[in-house]
């Protein structure tokens, strides 16, 4: 029997389950055509910063444009360094680098992948400014120890919580815990857009304010403009979009979760299987469900054959990629990091997806780590 091919992300199955919630949202937007600064975009702003718990929401045009407006507006700029994690995507050292400071990469946890508190004390410099703790795969950094670091040094702490949207930590939410945080909504996050799209969150009124001015030309009225900045507006209809979807967000998580349990439970037994841990004081909300797997690349491209599709976040560390080679000592060696980027192996995880459809994923792992270890067999006795 050939079953259809499960994708890496739904978006189309999401969109369906509310469709008329969406379309009914965006039409009101087309009938006002208010499409930039529009009353969905404060509403959005309000609602997020009640899931957040923090007092002030700024919608932006983007994840990325949402931490260099909060690594500016905690006054990170030229000279300075600012310590962060090599696995992640790009932009959370992109935008270290758009306010001229410099990005220190430390190494990642083996069990988590998350930033190793221990090795962020060892980086720090008379130049350390800020540091940002990714809260990758959906939970996030071990943040207590890292604030009581911070905090007597006078550095600020910015959580890049892009794949976080609702996760806690000890039972506060990500982006309650450092000086500012900020949020992608890029289409295939837990809250994700129609297009592009970010937030800042914070308790601090003079870190908003900053940012509210930034986001639009460093605008205080229509044609008075207190200093140059740039054009980083959310757009209203994906204000509109956001806020039907946040109200679909807890539910959503509880989905991902129920997912990963089942993903958890079927791969048990597999030693060649590696889960990611979730750690008891984090509420996980599975943005990603992430194994570390043996021959990945030989796998990945096994099940992509079986009709599974897969991911890897992410294939190459940042202190290894062109762009940033030239910030590598020759001393520095980011062991954990690397050997997760050989080994990472992200699977089909969105809500909504049907129960039945993890249990095929296994069986193709299961399938693709029996015929490569076959190959590799039959290869050594030829």
């Amino acid at each position: 029997m050939n079953h259809p091919r499960i994708p890496f992300v739904d978006l189309r199955t999401q969109y369906d389950s509310i469709r008329a919630e969406i379309d009914a949202a965006i039409r009101r937007v087309l009938d006002r055509c208010s499409f930039v600064k529009g009353p969905e975009v404060e509403a959005f702003e309000a609602a997020f910063a009640g899931l957040c718990r923090v007092e002030h929401c700024v919608a932006c045009g983007n994840g990325t444009d949402a931490l260099t407006l909060a690594l500016e507006a905690v006054g990170v700029g030229p000279g300075d360094e600012v310590v962060t994690v090599a696995h992640t995507f790009i932009a959370t050292a992109e935008a270290i680098s758009m306010v001229g400071a410099r990005p220190v990469f430390v190494d990642v946890r083996r069990d988590t992948l998350l930033m190793d508190v221990e090795s962020v004390e060892a980086a720090l410099t008379p130049r350390t400014r800020a540091i940002v703790p990714v809260h990758l795969y959906g939970q996030t950094v071990d943040m207590d120890p890292l604030l009581e670091l911070a905090r007597p040094r006078g550095i600020k702490v910015v959580e890049d919580a892009a794949q976080a949207h609702g996760a806690t930590y000890r039972g506060r939410p990500a982006g309650a815990l450092g000086d500012a945080a900020t949020f992608s909504f890029y289409p295939g996050k837990n809250l994700g857009a129609f297009g592009d799209a970010g937030a800042v969150v914070t308790n601090d009124p003079r870190i908003a304010s900053r940012v509210a001015k930034a986001r639009d030309h460093g605008r205080t009225s229509k044609y008075e403009h207190e200093f140059a900045a740039r054009n980083s507006r959310m757009d209203t209809i994906q204000a509109a979009v956001l806020e039907v979807k946040l109200r679909h967000l807890p539910d959503w998580n509880d989905q991902r979760r129920t997912l990963a349990r089942r993903y958890a439970d079927a791969l048990g037994g597999l030693d060649a299987v590696t889960r990611v841990a979730e750690t008891p004081s984090c509420r996980h909300v599975y943005h990603l469900f992430v194994v570390r797997v043996p021959r990945r690349d030989e796998v990945r491209e096994r099940m992509n054959g079986l009709g599974v599709a897969t991911g890897v976040h992410y294939p190459i560390p940042l202190h290894l990629q062109p762009a940033y080679r030239h910030l590598a000592t020759d001393q520095q060696t980011l062991l954990v990091t690397e050997r997760a980027a050989r080994e990472v192996l992200s699977l089909p995880l969105y809500a909504p997806m049907e129960g039945h459809l993890v249990d095929r994923t296994v069986a193709a792992l299961v399938e693709a780590l029996h015929d490569i270890d076959a190959r590799a067999a039959a290869a050594g006795t030829a």
